[in-house]
C-alpha cells in the first residue's frame, strides 16, 4: 500500500464526511492533504517505511483567522477518527507527532522555509536550504476550495527564478569537479581512503544536484537523492545507472573513468542548454562561464562557490 494512497482514501472515509457534517459553514476553506516530512510524501516508502511515522492520516490547513476560530476543536475531532485504517495503523515515534492534523497555513509554511510564504526577492530563494523547498512541494493536496494553501504551493512549484537556478549550477559545477576530479584523485594518490570517500560521496551529491536543477526539480533529503533521479528526463536514468556503479565498484581506475563520463554527460546538458560553450571536459572550468549566464548584477558579483 502506498501512503499517499491510503492517506487520501482515509480522507475522503473520514475527513471528509468530518468536515462536512461538523465544520458545514467552513467546508469551502479547508484544505486537506498529505505534505511534508516522510518518503511517503515523495511516493518512495516500502514495507521498510512502516516502522514508524506511517499510516492513515492527513494534514488539515486553515487560514489564520479560521485556525484562530476552529482550529483547536478541528483538531480535536481530527484526534477522535479511526486510529486503524484498511488493515493499516498508524505507528508515530516521539518525533513523528507534528507531522499530520490542523495547521494553520503560514505556520506550517513557516516551519520549513522559515516564513509563511514563498520567497519574493531572489536572495531569500538562496537562503532556504533545496530540501526544504522538496519538503513543501512533496506529497498531494486533496482538496482545497479555497485555494490557499495551493496557491502558496504552486508558487515554489514553479521553481526558482532563473537566475538564482543558474547561481546554484554554476555553484554544483565548482564543488562537484573540485571533489569528484581533482580531490578524488589526489587523494588516492596519497592513499587518504578517508579523503577519498568522503570526496567520491560528496561528488555523487553534488552532481546529483546539479542534475535535478538541469531538470528544473528540487532535490530530496540526502536518503531519496537517487532514488528520485531516475525519474527525471535529462540525465536522470544516466544516472542512476553510473552512480551506483561506480560507488559499488572497488576499482580506483573504473570510478575515475564513470566520474569522467559523468562529468562529460553534464557538461553536454550545460551546452545543449546554452549555458555554456565552453569545451573543457573540467567541471571547475564550466562554473565561471555559467555564472556569466546570470542577468542581475547583483547576483552576478557573487561569488562563483557560493550557491
Amino acid at each position: 500500500m502506498n501512503g499517499l494512497t491510503l492517506a487520501e482514501r482515509y480522507f475522503t472515509t473520514f475527513g471528509l464526511p468530518l468536515i462536512r457534517d461538523k465544520f458545514s459553514d467552513y467546508q469551502e476553506r479547508i484544505a486537506a492533504g498529505l505534505v511534508g516530512l516522510g518518503s511517503e510524501c515523495l511516493g518512495f516508502d516500502d514495507e521498510f517505511s512502516r516502522d514508524h511515522d506511517w499510516g492513515p492520516g492527513f494534514c488539515l490547513w486553515l487560514t489564520r483567522s479560521d485556525h484562530e476560530r476552529i482550529g483547536r476543536l478541528l483538531q480535536e475531532e481530527y484526534q477522535k477518527l479511526p486510529q486503524s485504517f484498511d488493515g493499516f495503523e498508524r505507528k508515530v515515534s516521539e518525533w513523528g507527532e507534528s507531522r499530520i492534523g490542523v495547521f494553520e497555513t503560514g505556520e506550517f509554511y513557516r516551519g520549513f522555509l522559515g516564513r509563511p510564504d514563498a520567497p519574493e526577492i531572489l536572495y531569500d530563494w538562496l537562503r532556504i536550504p533545496e530540501n526544504s523547498f522538496s519538503i513543501c512541494t512533496s506529497g498531494r493536496v486533496f482538496y482545497d476550495p479555497l485555494g490557499e494553501f495551493s496557491g502558496i504551493r504552486q508558487k515554489l512549484l514553479n521553481f526558482y527564478p532563473n537566475d538564482i537556478r543558474i547561481v546554484k549550477i554554476a555553484a554544483r559545477c565548482m564543488s562537484a569537479g573540485q571533489s569528484g576530479q581533482y580531490n578524488f584523485l589526489r587523494s588516492i594518490w596519497r592513499r587518504d581512503y578517508f579523503a577519498a570517500q568522503y570526496a567520491e560521496t560528496k561528488f555523487c551529491a553534488d552532481i546529483m544536484s546539479l542534475v535535478y536543477l538541469l531538470n528544473r526539480s528540487y532535490a530530496p533529503y540526502y536518503k531519496w537523492l537517487l532514488r528520485g533521479i531516475a525519474g527525471l528526463p535529462t540525465l536522470g536514468k544516466f544516472m542512476f545507472e553510473k552512480i551506483p556503479a561506480m560507488v559499488e565498484s572497488n576499482d580506483y581506475d573504473q570510478k575515475r573513468e564513470i566520474i569522467d563520463e559523468i562529468c562529460a554527460a553534464v557538461i553536454r546538458a550545460l551546452q545543449q542548454e546554452g549555458l555554456s560553450d565552453l569545451n573543457s571536459r573540467f567541471l571547475v572550468d564550466q562554473g565561471p562561464v555559467v555564472h556569466d549566464k546570470i542577468v542581475d548584477a547583483n547576483l552576478r558579483k557573487m561569488d562563483v562557490w557560493i550557491g
